[in-house]
């Protein structure tokens, strides 16, 4: 090869090099990225570990058997349980605060153990979940079908259980039982005596119990705004809302990006010889920014709305709050990362990093519900949290005003921290 062809080399790898902050940040974004999935999935070690799942539970039996179903599920180390009255419950589930509300009927101790065994009516155990969240409900099933089954069938298994007492009592007094099933039913009451004697391990495990029936009906309620199908829990509500963050928020770095561009270009000295100072050329670049990102965040969710069926179950009015507080905040982010930016090329990587980690933080790709604990407390640190919850509780969530008035707030004053930034760093000449 050429000498020539190993100048031209020599020259794109100087280059490359001497923008340091550029090299810096295009070996940080992947090892973020890398850190931040490694620690939801696994990591290695208790870092690692996702929290606990927030869930209630509503115990209107108020029976041993019911207290002793409550304190399994409050033993469990993959729940973070809470004792709440019904209705706080499914409204703690219905704002995101909550991932499941468990509902313990009347009559549960009393009914379980005989349903064990097909002699009673099954209780009906209400479940209600929050539907953006599938993979919450499984485990919560798994979890409750498991304490209620040990307990239940420790207590009809067991000689000393309630359940066990009242079912032979009954054989042995019930009137018209022929004689042989009289006999084979005290025969069946002494060998489950005689083994629970030899093996109150097994017993205490509840073990034993298989075969039987369920002990229970489970029923699962949506904590969603409507119940009919149409007014149901809709995917497409928090995607489109998620995507919309991310999109619009490169948007308004990529319109901070072209201030700087405005530096290799005659136009640039004509704005320094006008009466213009900084505030109002920044003001005037943030005002056109927000305005563009609202139109275009308005046309997404018109997208939603008008092909796949999202919906606002809950306020316009706060909708449109969220939206302009939104569209605020991602015009000052971009000009507050051009203002700190050297280059459009170094600003670019810096904004592509930042951007990044704010809708990774946000919720827009991976539901906050999975992030360790220490990440959900940093991540209401995060602007695009409270976009991504505030649109959330707008559109499928169903929830009034007032729940847009704090979303707003924030990201408001955000707004408001980006643009003095952006204002006091920015380099007004070459």
């Amino acid at each position: 090869m050429s000498p020539a062809f190993f100048a031209l080399v020599r020259k794109d790898l100087r280059l490359f090099l001497q923008d340091r902050r550029a090299l810096l940040l295009n070996l940080l974004a992947p090892v973020l990225i890398a850190a931040f999935f490694g620690s939801l999935f696994g990591g290695s070690g208790s870092a690692g570990k996702s929290s606990r799942i927030p869930v209630a539970v509503t115990d209107l039996d108020g029976s041993p058997g019911s207290t002793q179903v409550l304190d399994a599920l409050r033993a469990n180390a993959s729940l973070d349980v809470q004792i709440l009255p019904a209705d706080t419950a499914a409204d703690w589930v219905r704002k995101g605060k909550l991932r499941a509300a468990v509902t313990l009927p009347s009559g549960f101790g009393a009914q379980a153990g005989r349903a064990l065994f097909g002699a009673g009516p099954r209780p009906e155990i209400v479940v209600t979940h929050d539907p953006s969240q599938a993979m919450v409900l499984p485990m919560v099933e798994g979890l409750l079908s498991q304490a209620v089954m040990q307990v239940v069938g420790r207590d009809a298994m067991s000689p000393s259980g309630a359940t066990f007492r009242a079912l032979r009592q009954e054989a042995e007094t019930a009137e018209g039982l022929p004689s042989q099933q009289r006999q084979d039913l005290a025969e069946m009451f002494r060998s489950i005596e005689k083994v629970q004697s030899q093996a109150p391990a097994a017993s205490a495990a509840g073990t034993g119990v298989g075969g039987l029936s369920q002990p229970f009906v489970l029923r699962k309620v949506e904590a969603t705004a409507g119940t009919g199908p149409a007014q149901g829990y809709n995917a497409y509500a928090h995607s489109f809302g998620g995507m919309g963050v991310q999109f619009i928020l490169m948007l308004g770095v990529e319109i901070g990006v072209g201030l700087l561009l405005l530096r290799r270009q005659d136009l640039w000295k004509r704005l320094r010889a006008a009466p213009l100072g900084r505030a109002t050329l920044l003001g005037s670049r943030m005002a056109s920014a927000a305005l563009i990102a609202l139109g275009l965040f308005a046309g997404i969710l018109g997208v939603g709305m008008a092909v796949f069926g999202v919906r606002v179950h809950g306020s316009w009015l706060g909708l449109a709050a969220v939206l302009v507080a939104f569209s605020a905040m991602t015009a000052s982010f971009g000009l507050m990362v051009a203002a700190l930016g050297r280059t459009p090329e170094a600003t670019r990587s810096l904004a592509i990093v930042a951007t990044l980690l704010m809708v990774m933080l946000g919720g827009a790709w991976v539901p906050s519900f999975v992030f360790p604990e220490w990440l959900q407390t940093v991540s209401l640190f995060v602007p695009t949290r409270w976009a991504v919850d505030g649109i959330d509780a707008m559109t499928w969530r169903g929830l009034g005003l007032d729940a847009a008035l704090w979303p707003s707030a924030v990201q408001l004053g955000f707004a408001l921290l980006f643009a003095a930034v952006a204002v006091w760093r920015f380099r007004w000449r070459e």
